[in-house]
């Protein structure tokens, strides 16, 4: 058995400037852990794998292709590959989400101007 803790995980170096920690990462699917603090978001982009988002704490806006939606903790969220997505937190305390890719992307993500 293999067991991660989160605050175990280092923070990745990423494109949205935020703490993003990988918890799985392996060719069948990659599991990683968002904080966002308030303020933040991540830039709107593309990913070339089904995406699966579960919010552990918090509440924020979730943007998948045209629709925008506010969600809380204990809420999962599907996004298609291929499909314009992103996430805000507009609220006073931190937000929390798990991203699950499936498989783990072999392309790049693309990120879009907006």
């Amino acid at each position: 058995m293999i067991t991660r803790k989160l605050k175990d995980a280092p923070v990745m170096e990423n494109a949205h400037n935020v703490d993003a920690r990988n918890l799985y990462n392996e060719e069948s699917a990659m599991v990683t852990i968002i904080t966002l603090k308030p303020g933040q978001s991540l830039k709107r982009h593309i990913t070339p794998v089904d995406v699966a988002f579960y919010v552990l704490s918090g509440t924020g806006i979730v943007e998948v292709g045209d629709e925008k939606k506010e969600v809380s903790a204990d809420t999962l969220i599907e996004s298609p590959k291929d499909i314009m997505h992103c996430w805000y937190n507009e609220r006073g305390e931190d937000l929390r989400f798990m991203v699950i890719k499936a498989p783990r992307p072999a392309k790049k993500t693309v990120f879009v101007a907006g």
